[in-house]
């Protein structure tokens, strides 16, 4: 599904990526862990082609990703991959069914074919009383969950997700951790995954190590 091979990434003097190979398979949870600095949040840009390599290439079913003009880099993100951050980027003045729907308007899709889908999804993550609620009147785990259903809005092929519990207590983290799954069995989800938490990453069809600019384990 997704092949990357050679991937360099260096800033200035510190060569934080010296040639990573990977490849991820439809429907795997995978994760990524790593010391701090060892370049886990560099990969997953450059995965998620929010960064460029320096050398390398990325692969996303057969297509070279950064062959692409940067406009049409920006649609083929937004239509075929989704993100998860640790600190959730929800716009404060939308409301969580507005914040899911906002990859599908920028994509320009049917307006209340996206509404449909996000309250489908905000239903399926146990949200659905809380579609007309700001961000400020959810709890850190009821936002990281409407940051999910915002990845999901537009069916990626991928998901990538940066420490998505790191902010949140064990019991969100662990509710979160089996979310993945959830949408793994239930839809054959694809998650990429950085993580320190050490758990979860043993629970993860693959934990993949990055150590001193290379990948560790298959």
């Amino acid at each position: 599904m997704l092949h990357a091979e050679g991937l360099k990434k260096s800033y200035g003097a510190l060569n934080v990526l010296k040639g990573v190979d990977l490849e991820i398979r439809k429907g795997e949870v995978i994760a990524i862990v790593g010391a701090s600095g060892a370049g886990k949040s560099t990969l997953l840009h450059i995965l998620g082609t929010l960064d460029k390599p320096d050398a390398g290439k990325v692969e996303l079913n057969g297509r070279d990703v950064f062959s692409q003009s940067s406009k049409s880099l920006a649609d083929f993100r937004n239509q075929n991959l989704g993100f998860v951050f640790q600190f959730h980027n929800l716009l404060p003045e939308f409301s969580a069914l507005e914040n899911v729907m906002i990859p599908g308007w920028i994509a320009k899709k049917d307006n209340v074919k996206i509404k449909a889908r996000a309250n489908q999804l905000l239903s399926t993550l146990g949200l659905e009383p809380r579609a007309d609620h700001k961000p400020s009147e959810l709890s850190g785990g009821e936002q990281q969950r409407v940051a999910v259903a915002r990845a999901l809005i537009n069916e990626p092929a991928l998901i990538f997700a940066d420490e998505p519990s790191g902010n949140l207590d064990s019991n969100n983290a662990r509710d979160l951790h089996q979310l993945f799954f959830k949408l793994r069995d239930e839809f054959n989800q694809t998650f990429v995954i950085v993580t320190h938490n050490q758990e979860f990453a043993a629970m993860t069809d693959r934990k993949l190590e990055i150590k001193d600019g290379r990948m560790q384990g298959k």
